[in-house]
């Protein structure tokens, strides 16, 4: 078996096929990370014309070295030792020649799966003999990390989205299904946007993401050339959302003054009556202010307010949610949990089987930092998939050993969810 330099094509296909399949072992993923200053080739290993394994290679210099990195890991059956040693021995060797220091890999090996309650629902029986075979060939695990030190998440949420709409309502947890209820109550609506729309998930996510506007528009130009990447955002429509407050508050208003009635002209069963009016009383005067409030959305927006944003990437049967946001401002509208139900329905609907939702943290460490994080993407009836982490292997000693006197690898190498 031959190592060789593959064509866009030949990688395309071989990656279009291969199980498990990433996002960021795409062409388009190259070309995305080429405007970021990264060198990108594929590798693939031959066999008589076959290719049995392959990768995406991305390069940077590091304080003049020059680091590789194969995100989510090579596309190679790791239960098959043999090919995994052939193609190791020679991707190291072809970086080495080439002055690479190292290669990082964050490979989809799966460990464990829990469900949303996070109970062990899946182990994998070939984990131990795949984490040592990639040992013996020269691979340094970097530990299991539990929260975002990684290169790419080591848990990520996954929902099941090959059910009926109905099923897959009921499978959320009840207080978020509440919420999703509420945002459509609200007069919030969900739009289909494009390239030119992307103002909205940066002014999100600017704050809390190391990727610019920039690095979306090329995410989404050279995607959407396949038709693999949609954008969408939630928007309030503040008419809307002042007609049904004024809906609301006529109704209390009316109930209250009905209350009073009855208790002039029941004054024997004054208790309960007085009970009930106190409960719609406080009703009526939480909508009285929010008349205020929605009075003042449509003047000062007439047009809407943009709430939440969300880039999906689609890539065979599975649709990631590559980056989200929300606006802080308005975040008890619930607009993100409106939004990503409302595309899990979308996709569902046109045949994907899942709907990921990206990286969460260890979810047996309590950390109150990314509670919110897990619980938001667990409620979702998300089950949790542990993979094992990062691994570097050395592929040019002397020149690694330099490296490591002058550098630390940065938060540089983080590309995404």
């Amino acid at each position: 078996m031959q190592l060789k330099q593959l064509t866009n094509e030949e990688f395309r296909t071989f990656s279009k096929q291969f199980r498990p399949s990433s996002i960021f072992q795409t062409t388009e993923y190259a070309f995305t990370m080429n405007e970021e200053d990264f060198d990108t080739f594929f590798l693939g290993l031959v066999d008589d014309g076959v290719i049995k394994a392959a990768s995406l290679i991305l390069i940077r210099k590091i304080n003049g070295f020059k680091y590789a990195f194969a995100p989510r890991g090579f596309l190679v059956n790791y239960n098959d030792f043999s090919l995994v040693e052939s193609f190791t021995k020679q991707v190291k060797k072809f970086l080495g020649k080439r002055d690479v220091v190292a290669i990082k890999i964050s490979p989809l090996i799966v460990k464990k799966v829990y469900d949303a309650d996070y109970n062990v629902v899946g182990i994998n029986p070939n984990y131990d003999s795949i984490f040592n075979n990639l040992k013996k060939l020269g691979f340094y695990h970097l530990g299991y990390n539990n929260y975002f030190e990684a290169l790419k998440p080591r848990y990520e949420a996954i929902v099941n989205i090959d059910l009926p709409y109905t099923k897959m309502f009921a499978n959320i947890k009840k207080p978020f299904r509440t919420k999703i209820r509420k945002a459509t109550k609200d007069g919030i609506k969900v739009y289909h946007g494009n390239i030119n729309n992307l103002d909205y998930l940066y002014e999100h996510t600017k704050n809390k993401y190391p990727r610019d506007l920039k690095y979306f528009k090329e995410l989404y130009r050279f995607f959407d050339k396949e038709n693999m990447i949609d954008f969408y955002y939630s928007m309030l429509d503040t008419t809307d959302y002042l007609k049904i407050t004024q809906e609301l508050y006529s109704k209390y208003e009316k109930l209250s003054f009905d209350l009073n009635k009855q208790l002039m002209n029941n004054p024997n069963n004054s208790d309960k009556i007085i009970n009930r009016k106190m409960k719609i009383d406080q009703r009526f005067e939480e909508y009285k202010k929010q008349l205020v409030i929605a009075t003042n959305y449509l003047r000062e927006h007439p047009h809407g307010i943009i709430l939440s944003s969300a880039l999906v990437i689609k890539w065979n049967d599975e649709v990631h949610l590559v980056i989200d946001g929300y606006d802080n401002d308005y975040k008890s509208f619930n607009a993100k949990h409106l939004l990503l139900w409302k595309l899990m329905g979308r996709y569902s609907k046109l045949g994907f089987k899942k709907f990921n939702l990206g990286g969460i943290s260890n979810i047996n460490v309590n950390n109150p930092a990314y509670k919110g994080l897990n619980e938001f993407k667990m409620s979702f009836n998300a089950k949790a998939t542990e993979y094992a982490g990062d691994f570097e292997l050395i592929t040019n000693s002397p020149l690694y050993f330099m490296y490591r006197k002058t550098s630390n690898i940065s938060n540089m190498w983080k590309t995404g969810k």
